[in-house]
């Protein structure tokens, strides 16, 4: 079995300068320019490995950043500029996501043949991978006509969504007109590039206390997916957007870590966009800040468990040079006591008159930031009001934010007591150069209540833009269609946005040598904003996106 499939083993993200530390002949699997995945045995899996190994080096897990409902929603189709006749042909458009249901209509020509150019499915190991690359299997646009042909399509072509994410992200951007639906994707004359994830390995989920059932994915798979895409473009010689709508609270949520470098990278390329969804975290209570200006400096908070969450984790980050201890107390007060900051030290607290067990790593220094981290990881909690005190050893003014698992990772039972909506955008939609996109209801013109909000952690002005994102028609697996909702299909839209300006930019030939952030700063000039209201801002970034605006102004350069 491929190594990066075998469960007897870590995926470690690491600097391609350190291969030759780790390179045993057959267990690097390459990633980037910048990163690779080595792979290192798992003798038996202990959450200290987490403190043995640097925390940037383990893959985070990211959780999807939209809901699919199967009921109509009825929204018409997307409104396209009149006088440009902008349908996305010549672009192609990529999601890495659940994967897609190839036999809909809405990625059909009308023919009968499809709108694929290929499908690399990480799950389905049976098949032939692309090339130079070591697992999954890929599906051609040919072999997939094939299979559309036969009787029994998936018999030739087993991938399915058995989501549904995928299909919907993928119908948004790029779904063919329908009718009877009163649906169409924004560019349905665009090609497609599909990923369909693998679900992370459960060494990983062990260590960051992920429960075990909980659908979720790993980061080095998302980057080896967009290196994937990225690839097949380039062979092609044709622009390519890529849609990210996934994310997670794991990380500095300040646009360092590997996906937010190699996000960074490509936006900046000509012909490469990405645009983010900004995450469903702004109302779910799960994101904590203090600034303690006075004595004592020092500052408790609470923390509500539920009955249901008996694996979580928290990553407390503060802000230099604050050097912070930390002490957690259970509902009968029961305490770990001090713990304070150390070089990779991992600490375990097994509670006496409760089951609880938490495991915390107080690491003085994370790697990829330079920043401290305390990673606090909670195994049969006592369900209750837990508190957390932290102290600033240094004796002065300190902050720091603090967050809670992202998604479906934990239950809305679980939840910080005087939380903070403020930085609540998931990693890597942080990054800087991507265009990250916030939702908003088209039909009130307000702001979705979990749409993610920054600003990143650093200040850094997140989200760019706010999109349509409220119970959007898409299509759904089955030949059915329902509806989406949240910042992933707003992602969507603004990724067929962006394919519409690439069309009329490459393929037309009205500025060939674009780039994705050429493109952001389009989108935020031509921006729909509203009196009253200062931008940019940390809802809306710079306002709403509009497409009439932007191309009106493109057509008067």
């Amino acid at each position: 079995m491929q190594k990066i499939l075998d469960e007897n083993y870590y995926d470690l993200i690491i600097s391609n300068v350190m291969i030759p530390t780790y390179d045993t002949g057959d267990n690097i699997t390459p990633m980037d320019l910048r990163h690779s995945l080595a792979h290192i045995p798992v003798d038996s899996a202990n959450p200290c490995d987490l403190g043995t190994y640097p925390y940037n080096a383990f893959p985070s897990l990211l959780t999807l950043s939209s809901t699919v409902s199967l009921e109509k929603s009825g929204i018409g189709t997307v409104q396209r500029n009149p006088y440009l006749a902008l349908f996305g042909r010549g672009v192609i458009v990529a999601v890495i996501d659940t994967g897609i249901d190839y036999r809909h209509q809405a990625f059909l020509y009308n023919d009968g043949t499809t709108r694929i150019l290929s499908i690399w499915d990480q799950t389905i190991q049976d098949g032939t991978p692309p090339e130079g690359f070591t697992y999954g299997t890929e599906y051609t646009r040919e072999y997939i006509n094939v299979a559309l042909k036969s009787e029994n399509p998936l018999s030739l072509v087993p991938s399915v969504d058995t989501n549904g994410h995928g299909t919907a992200i993928a119908s948004i951007i790029a779904g063919k007109p329908s009718l009877e639906q009163a649906f169409s994707g924004v560019v349905p004359e665009s090609d497609i590039l599909v990923v369909k994830l693998k679900q992370a390995k459960n060494n990983l989920k062990k260590i960051f206390f992920t429960p075990p059932d909980a659908e979720c994915y790993q980061e080095s798979d998302l980057i080896i997916g967009i290196t994937y895409v990225t690839t097949v473009a380039q062979k092609l010689n044709r622009p390519v957007v890529i849609c990210v709508a996934m994310g997670t609270n794991q990380s500095s949520h300040d646009g360092r870590g590997a996906t937010s470098f190699i996000t960074n990278y490509l936006a900046q390329q000509p012909h490469t966009a990405i645009t983010m969804s900004t995450g469903n975290e702004a109302n779910k209570r799960r994101h904590y800040f203090n600034s303690t200006t006075a004595e004592p400096y020092q500052n408790s908070f609470e923390l509500r468990i539920g009955e249901n969450d008996k694996l979580f984790s928290i990553e407390l980050w503060p802000f230099a040079p604050a050097r912070l201890s930390i002490e957690i107390t259970a509902p009968n007060r029961e305490t770990t006591g001090q713990v304070y900051p150390a070089l990779g030290e991992c600490r375990r607290f097994a509670f006496v008159f409760n089951p609880s067990v938490i495991w915390v790593n107080n690491y003085i220094f994370e790697e990829e930031t330079g920043d401290q981290l305390i990673l606090m990881r909670f195994q049969d909690p006592l369900p209750g009001i837990w508190s957390i005190r932290v102290q600033n050893l240094d004796n002065g003014p300190f902050s720091f934010h603090a967050w809670l698992p992202s998604g479906d990772l934990i239950s809305e039972d679980t939840f910080f007591m005087n939380s903070n909506p403020d930085t609540t955008i998931t990693s890597p939609a942080n990054a800087t150069n991507p265009l990250t996109v916030t939702a908003y209801n088209q039909f009130n013109d307000t702001i979705l209540p979990e749409s993610g909000r920054g600003y990143t952690r650093t200040g850094f002005v997140k989200p760019d833009i706010a999109a349509p994102g409220y119970e959007l028609t898409c299509a759904v697996p089955g030949n059915l269609y329902g509806s989406i909702t949240g910042s992933g299909s707003a992602a969507a839209q603004a990724a067929g946005v962006v394919a519409m300006v690439f069309e009329w930019a490459i393929p037309r030939g009205n500025y060939t040598n674009i780039t994705g952030n050429d493109v952001n700063r389009l989108l935020i000039r031509g921006a729909q904003r509203s009196s009253g209201i200062t931008y940019p801002n940390n809802i809306w970034g710079y306002g709403q996106i509009d497409i009439n605006t932007l191309f009106e102004r493109l057509t008067n350069i």
